[in-house]
């Protein structure tokens, strides 16, 4: 993988890049629709190709690990011929089911994580080891380190307790990295996850830490797990100012328009979130000029289009009311035109961000967009 900065902005530390991959290129910033099962909810591959123009999708470890199984994708030759995606995918390690699953997950450090399956009940381990080699069988573009990610709020000694045992996984899963290879054909790169919590201290080790690894990009985990937005900035901030420059940098789970536009400013490259989907699933509906709830009443007599600045032709040829009868009358399509509509959004905000960020005007536009969203929430 290659990472290539083509410009930044002179009033922040936002920039526009390039990665590239044997799978093709991303332009950065970029937003990376959730496919956790290798589908997004909803949402076939000829949206994410023709409507979306999605440039990188995501998958989930732990979730391919129990469905469809490591034998059915190494059978098919990898998620990419599995699921029909030809472009890049980034594969979570399942450090964030660590958090997500606390019931049914019991973490021995020198193990790994006992995993109690949602599923079926089966227990099944996964150490730093075997988390790398099940995203090799799984083929992805970019494979996430196994890492702990703690909740919010916790202690100061856990968070460092769980800091070293992030980074002890790290070192193994460098190691089993780079002693084994990918299975199709193609290059595999890994990132590293800075953890820490809320606490500068451990923010400012941890990505130092992982820094230090060398490795061809890095992310920023543990956040967007119910801390306030200003504490997640701050701990954004911190990181990127520690990150290599001249790396990707990735912000996990995150977020809404707001914080998108709020970390590329702080010089983050990658984002991704269930939040479009989810929402879109919902009836909540993002636009430039803020969020709309699709059940309400106020919708039934509205004719008017859904979204006329939107680049997606079904938001030109479907009304308020329209989409408002479907959602509350149960109908599937309701959700599906809510999901793509949401990702279609997503994909603007960054395109633009992107664009504006070549012109040099970034700072200013992100700016107002920002105030012009929280006028009309």
């Amino acid at each position: 993988m290659k990472f290539k900065i083509e410009k930044n902005d002179p009033n922040c530390s936002a920039r526009a890049g390039v990665i590239t991959t044997d799978h093709g290129t991303i332009g950065t910033p970029i937003f990376m629709p959730v496919g956790t099962l290798g589908a997004v909810k909803g949402v076939n591959i000829d949206n994410l190709y023709d409507d979306i123009k999605a440039q990188i999708i995501l998958g989930n470890t732990y979730h391919l690990f129990l469905r469809p199984g490591i034998e059915v994708l190494e059978a098919a030759g990898g998620l990419h011929k599995f699921n029909g995606w030809t472009k890049p995918i980034l594969t979570d390690s399942g450090g964030f089911q660590v958090f997500s699953l606390a019931h049914r997950r019991k973490i021995k450090p020198e193990e790994g994580v006992w995993f109690q399956s949602h599923i079926d009940g089966s227990r099944h381990l996964f150490s730093p080891e075997r988390v790398m080699d099940i995203q090799r069988s799984i083929g992805a573009d970019i494979m996430m380190a196994f890492d702990e990610c703690v909740p919010y709020p916790c202690d100061f000694e856990y968070a460092k307790k769980s800091m070293k045992i992030t980074h002890n996984w790290l070192q193994r899963c460098c190691k089993r990295f780079d002693e084994t290879e990918g299975k199709y054909g193609y290059g595999q790169t890994l990132f590293p996850i800075v953890q820490g919590s809320v606490f500068k201290e451990l923010r400012k080790e941890s990505a130092a830490f992982i820094a230090s690894m060398g490795r061809e990009g890095n992310a920023i985990g543990g956040v967007s797990v119910g801390e306030p937005t200003e504490l997640m900035y701050e701990m954004t901030d911190i990181c990127c100012q520690i990150l290599p420059k001249d790396k990707p940098r990735y912000l996990m789970g995150v977020g809404t328009p707001a914080n998108i536009l709020e970390g590329i400013a702080m010089g983050v490259d990658m984002f991704d979130c269930v939040m479009p989907t989810r929402n879109g699933r919902n009836g909540m509906v993002f636009t430039w000029h803020g969020m709309m709830n699709m059940k309400n009443e106020k919708w039934k007599f509205d004719f008017s289009l859904l979204d006329e600045e939107s680049e997606l032709s079904i938001d030109k040829n479907c009304s308020k009311a329209f989409l408002r009868h479907l959602y509350t009358s149960d109908e599937m399509l309701g959700p599906m035109i809510g999901s793509l509509h949401n990702l279609t959004f997503y994909l603007q905000l960054v395109k633009t961000a992107r664009q504006k960020l070549m012109e040099g005007t970034f700072y200013e536009w992100k700016r107002s967009v920002i105030e012009e969203v929280m006028r009309r929430l």
